[in-house]
C-alpha cells in the first residue's frame, strides 16, 4: 500500500444497506491472502499479507468533530474505494459526494461497487428510475476539470443479489480486483480450504463413517460444479482479456511511419488486424474465430465485402470445427455471413445461412429470445432488398413482439423495430402510416436520448426521407439539417455517415429547387468520401451518381452522362456486374440516351437492367417494372406502339398489387403507356391514363417526367382534335 495510504478501502454505503456494510468490513479484514501471492507485483504494488485497514465510517466517526474533514482525509489515504450499491445508495447524497470526492483524486479505476439490490442502468430506462442502484455519480465518468461528464461510465461491479454472484464470489470478486489477480487464483485457493476441512472431518472420528462419506460425496459434487462455473469464468475471462489486448495492439503504431498518411485511417487498421490475427492468434483459435467475424463485419460496414467474407467464412469453418454445427457462436457467424451476402445482392445464399442461424438460435435460446429477434430482423432486411416487402412485414412484427415482451416499450432496440416497421410501411406504399409511425420512433428517441445520439440521429433522417416522398419538403430540409449537425457533434467533421447526412440534405436542396446549396453539399458528401475510402468505393460511385443527376436537372447532360457511366462502371468493379445498383444505373442511363435518340446504347443498358432484376430481384420486384418503363420509353420514341403498349402494361400489372396511380413509378407506367395509346389512335384511353398519372410525375426522381407528361398530354389532344386540357392539380 502506497505510504500515503492509511486505509485498503473506503466503504461507501447508505445506512439502510448497513448489514451489508457490516459483512463486507469483516470479511475483508479477516481475509487470509494465499502466502504464494504475498509481495507479488501487481498494477497496484506488491500484494500486502491482508486487507486490513478497512475505512467504515460508523467503526471510524464515533469521535469525530468534523465530518467532512474526516472524510476527506480517509477517503484521501484509502487506496480503493467500495461502494454498496442499492436503491438507498442511488438515492444517497452523502454516498454520491463520496464517489465524486474519491474520483476527484483521480483514483476512478480504483472503485468497485457491490450490488446488493435493484437494477444497474435503470435510470435510463423511462418508468424504471426508482429502480436504479448506481448512484448518479457512478454512472458517468469524471472530466479534467473534475465535473461529471455525459460519457456514461462502466462501473467494476460484484453482485450479491439473489441469482447472480452470491455473497462467496462476489466477496472474491472485490478481494481480486483490489489485489490485481485473477478471480480463478482465489477460488482455487478456497477450493484447496474447503478441501482440507474436509479431510480434517474425515480424520476426526470413524464412527461416523457413512454420514462423514455421504457429506464428502456431496461436497465432492459441489466442488466438481464450482471446478466447472470457475472454468467457464477463467475462460470468459481470459477470452475478454486477450480480446481486448488484440483489440489494443491494432490502435498502437511501433512506428509512426507505418501510417500512410498523417493519421492511421480504420482501413489501415483492419487490414492489419485481418493479417495479424493469421499469426497472432493462430493458439488461440476461439479468439482467433471472434476477431475473424468481428473485422469482417466492420469492412461489411464499409463495404468492403470482398474483404469481409473471406473472414466470416474462416470463422464460421472455426467455429463449427470448435463448438460443433448447434452454437450460439455458430449461429453468429452464420448471421454475419447473411447480412453481408444480402449486401452484395447473393440473396440465395444470405436466406440459406440466415435461416440456418434462425433454427440454431430457435432451438438453444426458445423463440421469444433477444438473438431469434436479431436474426428475423436480418430476414426481415433480405425480403427488403428482394423487393419482397409483404413478405418481410411478418418478421419485423414478431422481432418488435420479442423485443417488446423481453425490454418493454422504451427501449433502442424496440425503437430499431419500429423504425424497420416504418420503413417496411414506405416500401409498400403506405407513406401516411409510414409517416405516422416515424414520428412515434422519433419521439421515443427523443425520450431515450435528452441529447445527441446516433439512434436520434438516424431517427430524425429517416422521417425526412418519409416526409420527401409525400411533398414534405420544407419540413424534411429541416430535418435533415437536425441531423447533420447531431452528426457533427458526434461523429467530428469527418465520417461516413457525416458524408450520408451530406448526401440526403444536398437531395432536399435539389427537390426544392435549390441547386447551388446541393452541389455544394453533394461536392462536399464526395470529398468526404473520397478521403476516406478512397478514389473507387461503392459510396462514391453513389455520390458520384447523385451529382450526375443535378447536372442532368441543370441541363448539363453531356457532363451528366459522363459522370453517370462512370459511377456505374465503378460499381460494376466494386459490387459485381450483376448487382442490383448496377441494374439501377444502367435503367437511369438508358432513359437519358433515349433522349438524345442513343436507342441502340440505350436498348442494351435496358436489356441489362431487366435481365439482373430478374435474376437478382425475381420476375414481380417494382424494379423489374421501371426497367420495363424504359423499354416502354424506347419503344414509344421508335413509334412501336404496340410493343410500348404491351411494356408498360407488364409494368403495371407488377406494380398493381402493391402501388396505386399516386405512386410516381406507377405513373411513369400509365404515363408511358398512355402516349402508346395516343400513337394507336384510342385516344380516350390515352386520355384517361395520362391526366391520372401527371400529377404523381412530379415525384419522379428522374428529371423533366412531368413536364414529359404535360407535352404527352398536349400532343394527345393535338392528335385527338381537341382543346387542351390539364390533370386536376396540374398546370398546362
Amino acid at each position: 500500500m502506497n505510504e500515503s495510504c492509511r486505509y485498503r478501502a473506503f466503504i461507501s454505503y447508505s445506512h439502510r444497506d448497513e448489514q451489508w456494510a457490516t459483512w463486507l468490513h469483516k470479511a475483508l479484514e479477516t481475509y487470509r491472502i494465499p502466502r504464494r501471492l504475498v509481495g507479488r507485483d501487481s498494477p497496484h504494488g506488491p500484494i500486502p499479507a491482508r486487507l486490513a485497514p478497512v475505512f467504515r465510517d460508523r467503526d471510524e466517526l464515533a469521535t469525530a468533530t468534523s465530518l467532512g474533514d474526516t472524510l476527506t482525509n480517509a477517503l484521501r489515504q484509502s487506496q480503493f474505494q467500495i461502494v454498496i450499491c442499492s436503491m438507498a445508495a442511488a438515492k444517497s447524497h452523502w454516498v454520491n459526494e463520496e464517489i465524486l470526492a474519491f474520483k476527484r483524486l483521480g483514483r476512478e479505476h480504483r472503485i468497485f461497487c457491490l450490488l446488493v439490490d435493484g437494477e444497474p442502468g435503470a435510470s435510463f430506462i423511462p418508468g424504471s428510475e426508482q429502480l436504479e442502484c448506481f448512484p448518479p455519480a457512478m454512472l458517468y465518468t469524471m472530466g479534467a476539470d473534475g465535473q461529471l461528464t455525459r460519457q456514461r461510465g462502466e462501473p467494476i461491479a460484484a453482485d450479491a443479489r439473489d441469482g447472480k454472484d452470491g455473497r462467496s464470489d462476489a466477496r472474491l470478486k472485490i478481494i481480486a480486483g483490489m489485489l490485481g489477480v485473477g478471480l480463478d487464483e482465489l477460488k482455487q485457493r478456497e477450493a484447496q480450504r474447503r478441501r482440507q476441512r474436509l479431510t480434517l472431518m474425515l480424520a476426526a472420528s470413524t464412527t461416523g463413517m457413512i454420514i462423514t462419506s455421504t457429506l464428502a460425496t456431496t461436497a465432492w459434487l459441489a466442488r466438481n460444479e464450482a471446478e466447472r462455473q470457475r472454468a467457464v469464468a477463467e475462460e470468459q475471462a481470459e477470452f475478454a482479456r486477450r480480446t481486448a489486448g488484440f483489440m489494443e495492439g491494432l490502435f498502437k503504431l511501433s512506428d509512426p511511419s507505418e501510417a500512410q498518411g498523417n493519421t492511421i485511417t480504420a482501413r489501415e487498421i483492419l487490414d492489419r488486424g485481418a493479417l495479424r490475427i493469421q499469426t497472432e492468434l493462430a493458439e488461440q483459435p476461439a479468439i482467433q474465430a471472434s476477431m475473424m467475424d468481428t473485422i469482417g463485419r466492420v469492412y461489411t460496414s464499409l463495404a468492403l465485402f470482398d474483404r469481409a467474407l473471406p473472414l466470416q467464412r474462416q470463422a464460421l469453418l472455426q467455429r463449427r470445427a470448435l463448438f460443433g454445427p448447434q452454437h450460439e457462436s455458430v449461429a453468429q457467424s452464420l448471421n454475419s455471413i447473411g447480412d453481408t451476402l444480402t449486401l452484395t445482392a447473393d440473396y440465395t445464399e444470405a436466406g440459406r445461412s440466415l435461416n440456418q442461424a434462425l433454427a440454431i438460435r430457435r432451438a438453444l435460446h426458445g423463440e421469444d429470445s433477444a438473438e431469434v429477434a436479431t436474426t428475423l430482423t436480418s430476414l426481415a432486411d433480405l425480403q427488403s432488398a428482394r423487393g419482397e416487402y409483404s413478405q418481410g412485414t411478418p418478421l419485423i412484427e414478431e422481432a418488435l413482439r420479442v423485443r417488446r415482451k423481453l425490454f418493454g416499450d422504451a427501449h433502442a432496440v424496440v425503437a430499431e423495430s419500429r423504425a424497420d416497421l416504418a420503413k417496411n410501411l414506405a416500401e409498400r406504399g403506405e407513406l401516411r402510416k409510414a409517416e405516422q409511425e416515424m414520428r412515434r420512433v422519433l419521439a421515443l428517441q427523443r425520450e431515450l436520448h435528452t441529447g445527441v445520439h446516433p439512434d436520434l440521429a438516424e431517427a430524425i433522417n429517416n422521417l425526412a426521407y418519409v416526409l420527401m416522398q409525400l411533398n414534405g419538403h420544407e419540413e424534411a430540409e429541416k430535418l435533415y439539417l437536425e441531423a447533420l449537425e447531431m452528426n457533427r457533434k458526434l461523429l467530428g467533421e469527418r465520417h461516413t455517415e457525416l458524408a450520408v447526412s451530406l448526401s440526403n440534405l444536398a437531395y432536399a436542396y435539389e427537390i426544392r429547387g435549390n441547386y447551388a446549396d446541393a452541389e455544394r453539399s453533394y461536392a462536399a458528401a464526395l470529398k468526404m468520401n473520397r478521403e476516406l475510402h478512397g478514389e473507387r468505393h461503392p459510396d462514391v460511385a453513389r455520390n458520384m451518381s447523385d451529382i450526375a443527376f443535378l447536372k442532368y436537372a441543370n441541363g448539363k447532360r453531356t457532363e451528366a452522362i459522363r459522370m453517370l457511366r462512370d459511377a456505374m462502371q465503378m460499381r460494376r468493379e466494386m459490387l459485381g456486374a450483376r448487382h442490383p445498383e448496377v441494374a439501377g444505373d444502367a435503367a437511369s442511363l438508358a432513359y437519358w440516351l433515349i433522349a438524345e435518340r442513343q436507342y441502340t446504347e440505350a436498348g442494351h443498358l435496358i436489356e441489362e437492367s431487366l435481365s439482373i432484376r430478374r435474376e437478382k430481384l425475381g420476375e414481380r420486384h417494382p424494379s423489374v417494372a421501371t426497367a420495363l418503363v424504359a423499354k416502354a420509353s424506347m419503344l414509344l420514341e421508335q413509334r412501336r406502339f404496340t410493343d410500348a403498349a404491351a411494356a408498360a402494361q407488364q409494368a403495371r400489372d407488377i406494380l398493381t398489387p402493391d402501388f396505386d396511380a399516386g405512386d410516381w413509378q406507377m405513373a411513369m407506367a400509365m404515363n408511358v403507356q398512355g402516349a402508346a395509346l395516343t400513337g394507336l389512335r384510342r385516344y380516350a384511353e390515352s386520355e384517361a391514363l395520362l391526366k391520372d398519372s401527371l400529377t404523381a410525375l412530379k415525384d419522379a426522381p428522374l428529371s423533366g417526367q412531368f413536364e414529359m407528361g404535360e407535352r404527352r398530354l398536349a400532343e394527345l389532344y393535338s392528335a385527338w382534335g381537341r382543346p387542351l386540357q390539364t390533370a386536376a392539380g396540374a398546370q398546362p
